[in-house]
């Protein structure tokens, strides 16, 4: 054994915890472990011991007596550069681990949390904590870490999740928030990145200004820009005064650009000059104004593709790329839809006045097996439809009616080559795609607003779609 690791064996950990079975056995793990361990029954007595200056790394409950775990960090401030806090919270929603994260938590675990978890966390955080110790003892010029500020927590739908992949999202997310950098959230459509745009600006200091969101996929091209940057009285046709942005409006808030990458090149190159000088003008117009929103914007696109095909400008890409956050497919967290489901039902029967609305085992079962292609927004949307035929009672596997349009498509193209030399998978993808779009055009009587919605894609992305496979509408 290293010097280190010994020293790390040797460690004392401090658990504060209300429950005193969690905080005993918490403490026996630890001794037999090799560690020391402290106990404290609130978050005074735990403030107590960690100003001490005798613990080495804290397990820290987030709901406490006399002050909750978001205090004591709070109270900790610049120490927490130092001291590894690894959060226990018994919810699987998002804003509790967010805001520790932003608060300076090294990590946080879910009740009921694995043993093994929280010793791996725990060795990880200590052996994070000696190596920093090791590189500042080596530097000769000391660096000042900033303290982790303390914005307002706001209001609103959470981001919800125990998987290990939402855990990360969680974590991306508290970081961020801590800066003022641009954030490209990306994903499939359907998988919360607009409720992650939201989280990120009320964790963020930002929170007391607005959320402003552009779904730059839903307006048309000759509108987009002067919805973001406005317009003067007489610009165009229609413009009988003068008009404010969306820039404009975002001032000291976040502006949320939503499928960012069906922005046409005209108002990619006006977005660049927002990003790189914080000045536009409005359409018409010819004073500069200046805009100090955060841009946080989102897509379904592969924007690395978009940028080598010259649809989109490269160094915008960048500019947008600053800060990453990927959120997962519902397909990737199946451990997060019976907590997603269980939202979605509380969810209603709030809205219709229902009680004892829930899901049988064998319902349970059903959508735990279910791919989701559709990802969250599918889910809601099928629990909802679920939730009525059962008239807001107990929801059998016969009351979800899940759309599977995609999987027949692909049985009938199947079927159809069973006799004949197969096709290659890009021609198999092509066919499927284009009998999807079709079906979903017909079912819309050539509304291409509606089957795009139907579809989860953006009318720009429909159109290209009709005029590539030289479809009937």
């Amino acid at each position: 054994m290293s010097e280190r690791e010994d020293k790390m064996s040797r460690a004392t950990v401090l658990v504060a915890d209300d429950d005193r079975t969690i905080r005993r056995n918490l403490a026996r793990l630890l001794g037999a472990e090799g560690y020391r361990a402290l106990e404290a029954a609130d978050g005074a007595e735990a403030l107590e011991r960690i100003r001490s200056g005798a613990v080495d790394a804290v397990l820290l409950d987030l709901k406490m007596p006399k002050l909750d775990g978001l205090d004591v960090l709070g109270e900790l401030g610049p120490l927490l550069a130092e001291l590894p806090v690894i959060v226990v919270t018994a919810f699987g929603g998002s804003a509790a681990a967010i805001e520790a994260m932003r608060r300076g938590a090294y990590d946080y675990v879910t009740k009921p949390f694995d043993l093994d978890d929280i010793l791996l966390t725990l060795e990880r955080a200590l052996k994070q904590r000696a190596l920093a110790a090791e590189v500042r003892a080596l530097r000769a010029d000391r660096v000042d870490d900033e303290a982790p500020g303390t914005g307002l927590v706001g209001d609103g739908p959470e981001l919800v999740g125990r998987s290990p992949a939402m855990r990360e999202v969680f974590k991306a997310i508290g970081r961020a928030a801590a800066t003022e950098e641009p954030v490209l959230i990306v994903g499939e459509s359907g998988t919360g990145k607009e409720l992650a745009a939201s989280a990120l600006h009320r964790h963020s200091s930002r929170a007391a200004g607005p959320f402003v969101r552009v779904n730059c996929g839903a307006l048309a091209e000759g509108l987009i820009e002067s919805e973001l940057f406005g317009h003067e009285r007489g610009a165009f046709t229609g413009a009988d005064r003068q008009r404010a942005g969306r820039f404009e409006r975002a001032a000291g808030g976040t502006i949320f650009l939503d499928e960012v990458g069906e922005l046409p090149a005209s108002a990619q190159a006006k977005l660049l000059r927002v990003l790189q000088n914080h000045e536009f003008e409005r359409v018409g117009g010819t004073e500069t104004l200046r805009s100090n929103a955060r841009v946080v914007s989102a897509t379904h696109r592969d924007l690395p593709k978009e940028v080598a095909a010259g649809r989109f400008r490269e160094d915008l890409y960048y500019r947008l790329n600053v800060v990453r956050i990927t959120i997962p497919s519902l397909r990737e967290r199946v451990e997060d839809v019976p907590p997603l489901a269980e939202v979605v039902l509380r969810a209603l029967e709030r809205k219709y006045g229902w009680s004892g609305l829930s899901l049988t085992a064998e319902a349970l079962v059903r959508i735990e097996s279910l791919p989701w292609p559709g990802n969250v927004r599918q889910l809601e949307n099928v629990l909802a439809r679920a939730a009525i035929a059962a008239r807001g009672r107990a929801i059998l596997p016969e009351h979800l009616d899940v759309d599977e349009p995609a999987a027949s498509i692909v049985d009938e193209v199947l079927a159809a080559d069973r006799a004949e030399a197969p096709l290659p998978l890009r021609a198999l993808l092509a066919d499927v795609e284009r009998r999807a779009i079709q079906r979903a055009l017909d079912a819309c009587a050539g509304n291409r607003t509606r089957a795009a919605e139907r579809l989860g894609i953006s009318r720009r992305q429909l159109f290209d779609k009709i005029k590539e496979y030289d479809l009937k509408v």
